[in-house]
């Protein structure tokens, strides 16, 4: 089990917490997808929060980490997202005009703690990217009829 220790206490905090671009707009790929990588990565270090797994997905962001107890969820992910934000348009000055001043994130997040299915977790954020392109694939649209076995076709 591995337990971390500061001055009087030892523990064993982990959280999966989720949060996504205002509006929820698939715009995270790229170049910004790196930044965006970095700039969370670098903020975690300087909280002294351990990532344990991550992913920045086109629409939504998975983390897997392990705060310490003097940090509240709350105070530690608006700190990630305040100053992330303040250093995405620092870096992408055009995003300004999208999102307006200081929103690049939506107002809420999701956050649950993780006990002894870490594992689990950390395999589902290992294959969110998978699974959302698998879900992105999936459409209504029939390119062959069922019933005869022909194409369909469309009336353009």
């Amino acid at each position: 089990m591995d337990v971390n220790s500061l001055a009087h206490t030892e523990w064993n905090c982990k959280y999966h917490i989720v949060f996504a671009p205002k509006y929820r707009r698939k715009i995270i790929y790229g170049q910004l997808k790196r930044d965006i990588a970095n700039i969370l990565s670098m903020l975690c270090k300087r909280k002294g929060v351990k990532i344990v797994e991550a992913e920045v997905c086109p629409d939504h962001i998975h983390m897997l980490v392990e705060i310490p107890p003097s940090i509240s969820v709350s105070s530690f992910v608006g700190y990630l997202k305040g100053k992330s934000t303040l250093m995405i348009f620092e870096r992408h000055a055009n995003l300004k005009y999208k999102y307006g001043n200081r929103h690049f994130w939506c107002r809420g997040y999701y956050v649950d703690t993780v006990g002894k299915n870490a594992k689990k977790i950390q395999e589902y954020i290992q294959n969110q990217l998978k699974e959302d392109l698998e879900y992105d694939q999936m459409t209504l649209k029939e390119y062959i009829d069922p019933f005869t076995g022909e194409p369909v076709k469309t009336n353009r």
